[in-house]
């Protein structure tokens, strides 16, 4: 799926594959990826045993931040990376560790990878549009996160309806390839109700619309 988005946005993604749950494997995969003008990583940015990645960023270069105010995709990490180009110069890799679950993971690359790769590629519009919305049902927010509830979005009469695209779990890929539109619930807010106007971030829309 993120190296999909990749394509979409302009990027070439070269796969390095899985690495094992021990910081000698993740190392050697990083070092594979050195050569790139970003490293992304999915999973290990957690709490756990084996969620190692933000120790070996720390240790490989510098993290800057480890988790964000968000649902889903609260366990990210940004930092750099040390590596060399090919004369031998050093050079810092921007690494973005993204979580593991694959719907916390598309939404933060939507939000973090892909204005990050439009910008390195000389792009001026980096926000996806955002139109504001009927709710055709309810979000809880729980936590006092930014939620990101997928919503597939239709107009009808001039005005833009939104609706769930069914369980809203972070392990449930359908959530996301059914949606268009991710509908922002704000942290300073409990949830919205069904017939609420909210704003929808578009997700099949060019930034350039």
């Amino acid at each position: 799926s993120v190296a999909a988005l990749i394509q979409r946005y302009g990027g070439i993604p070269k796969l390095l594959g899985i690495a094992l749950d021990s910081e000698d494997s993740l190392v050697a995969k990083i070092r594979q990826g050195l050569e790139a003008d970003m490293l992304i990583t999915t999973g290990g940015v957690s709490a756990g045993d084996y969620d190692i990645v933000k120790d070996v960023l720390a240790k490989e270069g510098e993290i800057v931040f480890g988790t964000v105010q968000m649902k889903p995709g609260k366990p990210l990490a940004f930092g750099r990376i040390k590596g060399a180009s090919k004369t031998g110069a050093t050079r810092y890799v921007p690494h973005l560790g993204l979580p593991g679950n694959p719907v916390s993971s598309m939404i933060t690359f939507e939000l973090f990878a892909r204005p990050s790769i439009l910008k390195m590629m000389g792009k001026k519009n980096l926000a996806k549009p955002v139109v504001d919305v009927v709710m055709e049902d309810s979000v809880v927010n729980t936590d006092r996160r930014r939620v990101f509830a997928r919503v597939a979005v239709e107009k009808r009469g001039g005005q833009y309806f939104a609706r769930l695209t069914g369980p809203q779990g972070s392990g449930i890929l359908t959530s996301m390839t059914l949606a268009n539109g991710l509908v922002i619930v704000p942290e300073n807010r409990v949830g919205v109700e069904a017939g609420d106007i909210v704003q929808v971030m578009m997700l099949d829309w060019s930034e350039e619309r």
